[in-house]
């Protein structure tokens, strides 16, 4: 009996010794800080005598979650309340936190952070636009562009509103697969030179892939309409399939390939499928 509490001692003791020891190699593991350096533009319209500067900030990634967008929410709760940057959904879905992060446009919610601590990040708003603030490009232009294609269905005998659908066959539907996805980041048309030099009149593959989305669709009903805008020297024809766009699309779209269907579509090369459903006789 003796020998049997002696035995459980000396367990239990082990035991402690043992979480003792872990512990303590946590403790020391959390107590190495990994510290990483961001480099990040910064500009302030309050204080137009300063010129544009890239400053520095060092985070810890054992207290920062793995994204960009992470590291930059961090400094700004954190470090420096006057740094400025868009963001919604951290999901990939808005497209408001888009930026140009270590020489690519992307989007710091699904960006990850380099964990090479020796090589800081750089981080840039949006390449040749306006700045408002800090990494807040000015999208006054594209928006204005993207509305001007008139992105919404259109028919030639509208009836009243809510009166009825306009229906579609699975074949047509799988056309718009790869263009409705567009969250219009704005990440493809900043990486075009030809909408650096040109973006005030041409419209830049971002708008473009959605003028197709609605000129291929089945249901809009003023295709020629929508080609007859397009065939101004600027507004397609500045493309010169550098693929920077499809490159750089952080959703994996392909705007060279829209841009390059619409310019066979004002060619006469290929025309339009005639609708696979008449959504007028299915509905009487």
């Amino acid at each position: 009996m003796v020998s049997e509490l002696v035995l459980l001692r000396v367990c239990r003791n082990g035991v402690g010794k043992v979480r003792k020891f872990h512990g303590t190699a946590v403790s020391s593991a959390q107590a190495q800080e990994r510290i990483k350096k961001l480099t990040i533009y910064r500009w302030n319209p309050d204080k137009p005598e300063e010129k544009p500067k890239m400053q520095e900030y060092g985070v810890d990634l054992n207290k920062c979650g793995p994204m960009i967008l992470d590291a930059l929410i961090k400094i700004k709760n954190e470090v420096d309340p006057t740094l400025t940057f868009r963001r919604s959904c951290r999901e990939g879905i808005c497209g408001s936190c888009a930026m140009n992060i270590g020489g690519v446009n992307t989007l710091a919610c699904i960006s990850k952070i380099d964990s090479n601590l020796s090589k800081p990040t750089k981080i840039y708003p949006l390449p040749h636009m306006y700045v408002v603030k800090d990494l807040v490009p000015d999208m006054a232009n594209f928006y204005n562009q993207y509305k001007s294609i008139q992105p919404w269905l259109q028919r030639k005998n509208e009836l009243a509103s809510g009166s009825q659908q306009y229906l579609q066959s699975l074949d047509d539907r799988k056309k718009l697969d790869g263009l409705y996805e567009c969250i219009l980041c704005a990440c493809c048309s900043t990486s075009c030179p030809s909408y650096w030099w040109n973006g005030d009149k041409y419209l830049g593959p971002a708008v473009l892939m959605q003028a197709y989305r609605w000129i291929i669709d089945s249901r809009d009903e003023e295709t020629e309409k929508r080609l007859d805008k397009l065939r101004d020297p600027y507004s397609v024809y500045r493309c010169h399939t550098i693929m920077n766009c499809t490159r750089t699309c952080p959703k994996g779209l392909n705007p060279g390939r829209a841009i390059a269907e619409i310019k066979k579509l004002l060619s006469g090369i290929i025309k339009k499928d005639e609708p696979g459903l008449k959504t007028i006789a299915a509905q009487n």
